[in-house]
C-alpha cells in the first residue's frame, strides 16, 4: 500500500515539481490548493486543477484563506501595492511577501494530512525564496516540523518535505524536465493578466531559469528578456 503525501500546490512551476519529485519517492499525491485573495488566484486554481487531472491525484482539497488578503500588507493581495519590477539582485524582502503565510499554509496541510493519515507534506521553497522570504527559510521549515511533532496526535508521524530548499530555480527545471513536469500548465506571474508580464520578479526568476537550462518556457509572456548574462 502506497503512502499518500499531501502537497501544497499553488499552480506554479516549483510545486507542480515537487508533486513529481513526491510521486518519483513513491507517494501518492493529495493536492492542498489555497486562494487568499491574491490577483492571480483564477489562474493559479485552474493550473492546480489541471495537474491534478494529470497526474490523477487522489484528493484536492481546496481552501478559502482570504484572512490574508484582509491582513494584506503584501502587493499580491492589496490592489493599492503596486507589483513591482523585477529587481533580481536586491537583498530587501519584496512587496509580494504575505506576511507569515507559509506557516498559515502549512498549518491547514498538516491538519489535512493527519486527517488522511498521509506521512508526508511537500512544499516547493527553495534557496532564492529564502533569500526574500523568511518564511521560506531552511530554519524555519526545521521549527515547523517541530511544531508538528509536538502538535500532532502521539501516533501520528508526519514528515514535512522541502526538498528544494537548498535548490537554486535552475536545479528546480532541470529536476522537472528530467521527471517530465508540465509546465505548460503552470503559472508563475504576480499579475492576473495572460500572457505572463515577463517583467516582474517570478516571471524573471522563471524565464532566467529556463535560459539556464538552455530549454524554452513553454508558457507565453507579454515579453521575454534575458536575463543570464
Amino acid at each position: 500500500m502506497s503512502e499518500h503525501a499531501v502537497i501544497l500546490v499553488s499552480g506554479g512551476m516549483d510545486s507542480a515539481t515537487a508533486v513529481y519529485e513526491a510521486m518519483d519517492r513513491g507517494y501518492d499525491p493529495l493536492f492542498f490548493h489555497t486562494s487568499y485573495g491574491q490577483r492571480t488566484e483564477a489562474k493559479e486554481f485552474q493550473c492546480a486543477q489541471e495537474l491534478a487531472d494529470i497526474v490523477d491525484a487522489e484528493d484536492f482539497l481546496h481552501v478559502e484563506t482570504e484572512h490574508l488578503a484582509r491582513i494584506g500588507a503584501s502587493s499580491l493581495t492589496d490592489e493599492e501595492i503596486d507589483v513591482a519590477e523585477a529587481d533580481m539582485e536586491s537583498e530587501e524582502i519584496p512587496t509580494s511577501y504575505v506576511p507569515f503565510r507559509n506557516a498559515n499554509l502549512l498549518s491547514i496541510a498538516t491538519s489535512y494530512a493527519e486527517a488522511q493519515e498521509a506521512s508526508a507534506v511537500f512544499i516547493g521553497a527553495h534557496s532564492e525564496d529564502f533569500a526574500g522570504y523568511p518564511d521560506c527559510r531552511p530554519a524555519f521549515f526545521e521549527a515547523f516540523q517541530q511544531v508538528i511533532d509536538v502538535g500532532t496526535k502521539p501516533e501520528t508521524e508526519i514528515s514535512l518535505e522541502a526538498p528544494f530548499v537548498e535548490w537554486s530555480k535552475t536545479d528546480i527545471v532541470e529536476c522537472g524536465l528530467e521527471l517530465d513536469v508540465p509546465y505548460e500548465h503552470t503559472w508563475s506571474c504576480y499579475r492576473a493578466e495572460e500572457p505572463a508580464c515577463g517583467t516582474c520578479d517570478s516571471c524573471a526568476f522563471r524565464l532566467q531559469a529556463f535560459q539556464r537550462a538552455g530549454v524554452t518556457d513553454p508558457i507565453e509572456y507579454a515579453e521575454r528578456p534575458s536575463y543570464i548574462e
